[in-house]
């Protein structure tokens, strides 16, 4: 069987170091973006008060789970495309980019009307009792936020078949525009006009609309290698069954990981306030540390879906070790640039003394274990999702997630003693775990067979 798949087609497929920077360095600039844009929201809904600050907050903390859950199953979906166009098939990659389209509405549209009728239990029983004012300006952050919902996963559509195309720099410049129209936004609405929550939600909701009006209309451009002609409400099962066996278990397995994540903000709730000062500035410093992980990961799909779509798995495993080691290079320079200046950043921060000695031993652990663990637990399994094996990747992902981020988290930090910083040693026991299963995997021959089925 497996000989039969690498039979199948054998076009060249070839990624000069030219074509990688020209796909990678603007992926850099776009998370740096998503980064950016949330510190200058956040400093922005601070002037309307602490009330705001909080209901924002709570909401967003779905929100997130929703655009991290659209972009996995838009990337999966899109792998789809990154094979046909890797078979030299223009048009079958058009037509599944149309699906993957119409798809992601649909399904945005039947979670908006979910997300409506579900406000009262969301703002009521998730969120738990908080004080009037935050509950009052969470329903209005609620109301105008989630009607972005469609945009937002129109826009993750079209930016990862821009992406599969090895054309990054539209996702770029789209998602610099998007922020701009939000950061501009807020700053007429909240500073000139005077708005409340309504001041940082209404630049959301405009932001998302024309970023995925821009990208379906750039789709349409006659000159690309993957074009959308016409848009579609006929559905083909053949795509559709393809997209739902990439994409679902991708979307599925972000899921699971943002909801894990969420709950276990309510550990380290308990843990006091310096915890919880810590494990915010952890997360935030973190998050950057992994901005060239997150980059290549999204380089790989790209790269490895074209080169399985061609069938030559022997350079897909090449151009993956390739952007593994780059990974590696690249995270450790990251890492150990933000740990020099590790004292100057924790001058931005006015919390205790202990609150920023748990910071500083949480960023210090963070950085040394992500540069063994961090890209073969995460940016490896990217060439596997991209050659379809989304399901391993995801029954790992999940059963890492809650025994030892979750399960092993919560014994550590709260039975154990070890406080918020057990938390973040789970953390990295559940990234051993995930390179345990992922390394022999991508070594094995079983994803070879995973490509999509005409």
């Amino acid at each position: 069987m497996l000989n039969e798949v690498r039979e199948v087609r054998r076009i060249e497929t070839t990624f000069s170091d030219q074509d990688l920077r020209r796909l990678i360095i603007p992926l850099v600039i776009e998370q740096l973006l998503a980064i950016t844009v949330g510190l200058f929201d956040s400093v922005m809904v601070s002037q309307v008060g602490e009330a705001a600050i909080s209901a924002v907050s709570l909401v967003d903390t779905v929100n997130v789970l929703l655009v991290n859950a659209f972009s996995a199953l838009a990337t999966g979906g899109a792998v789809i495309a990154g094979q046909y166009l890797g078979r030299r098939e223009s048009v079958k990659a058009g037509h599944s980019g149309a699906q993957l389209l119409l798809f992601m509405g649909e399904a945005s549209i039947l979670i908006t009307a979910l997300f409506y009728l579900a406000k009262g239990f969301v703002l009521g029983v998730v969120f738990g009792q908080v004080e009037p004012d935050v509950a009052a300006y969470a329903n209005t952050y609620y109301m105008i936020v989630e009607a972005s919902i469609p945009f937002l996963a129109i826009y993750s559509a079209g930016a990862a078949l821009f992406r599969v195309m090895g054309n990054s720099k539209i996702s770029m410049w789209v998602s610099l525009l998007m922020n701009l129209i939000n950061i501009s936004g807020n700053a007429l609405l909240i500073f000139v006009v005077r708005m409340g929550v309504e001041g940082v939600a209404i630049p959301t909701l405009v932001s998302r609309a024309v970023g995925a009006a821009v990208i379906v209309a750039l789709l349409k451009r006659p000159e690309l290698p993957l074009r959308v002609e016409r848009f579609t409400f006929r559905h083909d099962r053949y795509v559709v069954k393809n997209i739902l066996r990439f994409g679902v278990p991708n979307g599925l397995e972000s899921s699971m990981f943002q909801l894990g994540k969420i709950l276990l903000l309510s550990t380290v709730a308990v843990l006091g306030t310096a915890s919880v000062a810590a494990n915010a500035i952890g997360n935030t410093v973190c998050t950057f540390q992994c901005v060239p992980g997150n980059a290549l990961g999204l380089a790989m799909v790209t790269v490895v879906s074209r080169c399985v779509g061609a069938g030559n798995y022997d350079r897909a495993r090449a151009y993956t070790k390739k952007l593994l080691k780059s990974t590696y290079l690249f995270m450790a320079g990251t890492i150990v640039l933000i740990l020099v200046l590790l004292p100057l950043i924790m001058k931005l921060y006015n919390v205790s003394a202990q609150a920023a000695d748990y910071a500083r031993q949480i960023v210090w652990m963070h950085g040394l274990a992500a540069m063994v663990l961090w890209p073969a637990s995460f940016t490896l399994p990217q060439a596997l999702r991209a050659a379809g094996d989304t399901r391993f990747t995801m029954v790992v992902s999940t059963v890492s997630m809650w025994t030892l981020r979750v399960g092993l988290g919560v014994l550590l930090g709260r039975y154990w003693g070890f406080g918020v910083l057990g938390i973040w040693m789970a953390m990295f026991g559940d990234w051993a775990f995930r390179v345990a299963f992922f390394l022999p995997r991508f070594l094995g021959h079983k994803w070879e067979t995973m490509s999509v089925r005409d």
